[in-house]
């Protein structure tokens, strides 16, 4: 009788590394994320070159870009890394090779997390790095400090909200519910609970929180123009604990809709 033995996560893991660089949705999605950084970030440079009523320094452009174009690119990567598999069937074959259903949810959640940091790392401090050509001394200055905060802030809130888009595709297993809920989450709703005289609970959603942990202690919220009540080490710990809801909420849905 022939023993056959699990993979067991690591297995699992090794499997969706594989999946999730095989398919041109990845490759494409995280172009996209590229291009529309440093777009963002050479057209903004640019301005300061003109424009002396808002300045800025390098590394609140590169976060700027991160938060209003190239986090949506994110989005549909992890999303499409989940969705997918019900979309064309491979949840069948998916389920059969790791029949541990968390362990699919976990995989996935792991082999998002170093690609999505190394890609906000990297692509936060060539935008940086770029933004500070183009605006040749316009804007205000910048610092290595605040462009390392803004660059392993990116990478960290990349890699959770990957992890939370995982989630709530699990929970939806539908591309289109799944985009419009996370984007839902993360600007209108901030909004709207600011508007209803709750301004001190904005600060504790992920958009806001992620964007919280791209600058250094003290200093203003590009997008709120706030100052966060607390420092960037808990804003990516604000991020991380919706990431874990969404993904205990999805893996718990996986085990129960797909026993």
């Amino acid at each position: 009788m022939t023993d056959v033995r699990s993979g067991g996560l690591p297995g699992a893991v090794a499997a969706e590394w594989t999946k999730f660089w095989s398919v041109w949705a990845t490759w494409w999605c995280l172009a996209g994320a590229t291009a529309l950084m440093l777009g963002y970030s050479t057209l903004s440079a640019i301005a300061q070159r003109y424009d002396g009523d808002q300045p800025m320094a390098a590394p609140t452009i590169a976060i700027g870009g991160g938060f209003y174009l190239a986090q949506f690119a994110v989005i549909a990567v992890a999303t499409l890394f989940v969705t997918s598999e019900y979309t064309g069937g491979g949840i069948r074959s998916t389920l059969l090779w790791t029949p541990v259903r968390p362990h699919v949810a976990v995989a996935k959640a792991v082999v998002l997390l170093p690609v999505l940091f190394a890609s906000g790392v990297v692509l936060s401090s060539a935008a940086t790095v770029l933004a500070g050509a183009v605006k040749d001394g316009h804007g205000l200055p910048s610092s290595f400090s605040a462009a390392v905060t803004a660059a392993v802030g990116t990478g960290g809130y990349f890699a959770l909200l990957g992890v939370l888009c995982t989630g709530l595709g699990w929970t939806l297993r539908s591309a289109a519910g799944t985009l419009v809920s996370v984007i839902v989450l993360l600007v209108p709703v901030p909004l709207i609970v600011g508007s209803l005289g709750l301004p001190e609970l904005v600060p504790y959603f992920p958009g806001i929180a992620g964007v919280n942990a791209m600058v250094e202690s003290g200093q203003p919220n590009p997008v709120t123009q706030a100052v966060a009540p607390y420092a960037p080490w808990a804003a990516l710990l604000i991020c991380a604990v919706w990431a874990a809801a969404a993904l205990l909420a999805g893996g718990t849905v996986l085990r129960r809709r797909d026993a």
